[in-house]
């Protein structure tokens, strides 16, 4: 187990600095095997070096893809969520936490309503447009049509707290997630929607430092990290 401060979704693809020892381990036998291991975000304690670190019953089998050797014997490891899984119990914590877990299946498309998938693929992408309208940055996501893989992938983009997104993440079916995520969605749109009409007027409304445009102090204010120093 690899306790970590994010919820990693199957489909969904997550880069970690490997630097403690135990976790160091933990990279080479799973290499070794050609084995995944397993994510679940953190319910108590902290990230490096808590030896009584606490997961959420409910993560996701991460599959190494790709390593990068760094200095010291530290290393970048390339991962991707696979299957999500439920800790039954706790084997060992030396060298790192050992847990025996069940595998957790996904159900049939067929049993999803299609007017609910459908919803919420209509609300998100309007979520995306409205986000890349804001960062001023180009994106292209296509969900896929496998209502169970969108729905992971719905629940990885949206910009919500770690524990809602653990929330998502322990759904029972993929209606149950697919309806949080609407929930999700009709609290976030009207907030996103106000963010870029203030973006809008902030730049089309005449400066008094720069008559015919919009000052950069008011847009360094607004934009952020996303206004440019160049």
């Amino acid at each position: 187990m690899f306790p970590l401060n994010t919820v990693l979704f199957p489909g969904a693809t997550l880069s970690l600095h490997v630097f403690e020892p135990r976790y160091k381990q933990l990279v080479a036998e799973c290499l070794e095997a050609d084995e995944p291991f397993g994510v679940s975000l953190i319910r108590d304690g902290l990230e490096a070096g808590d030896p009584n670190v606490l997961p959420h019953p409910v993560g996701t089998t991460a599959e190494i893809l790709e390593t990068r050797p760094l200095s010291e014997g530290r290393f970048v490891i390339q991962t991707a969520g696979r299957r999500r899984f439920r800790i039954e119990h706790e084997i060992s914590r030396e060298p790192y936490l050992l847990c025996e877990v069940t595998l957790l299946d996904d159900e049939l498309a067929a049993q999803v309503p299609p007017e609910l998938d459908a919803q919420v693929r209509g609300q998100f992408a309007e979520y995306l447009q409205l986000l890349v309208r804001f960062a001023g940055t180009q994106s292209r996501i296509e969900l896929p049509p496998d209502p169970a893989a969108g729905s992971y992938l719905i629940g990885h983009m949206l910009q919500v707290a770690d524990v809602m997104k653990q929330h998502l993440l322990e759904a029972r079916t993929t209606e149950e997630r697919l309806t949080m995520e609407l929930r999700y969605l009709h609290k976030l749109l009207p907030q996103l929607r106000f963010l870029v009409e203030r973006k809008r007027s902030s730049v089309s409304r005449p400066s008094e430092a720069a008559p015919g445009g919009a000052s950069r102090a008011g847009q360094e204010k607004l934009f952020g990290k996303y206004f440019s120093q160049n």
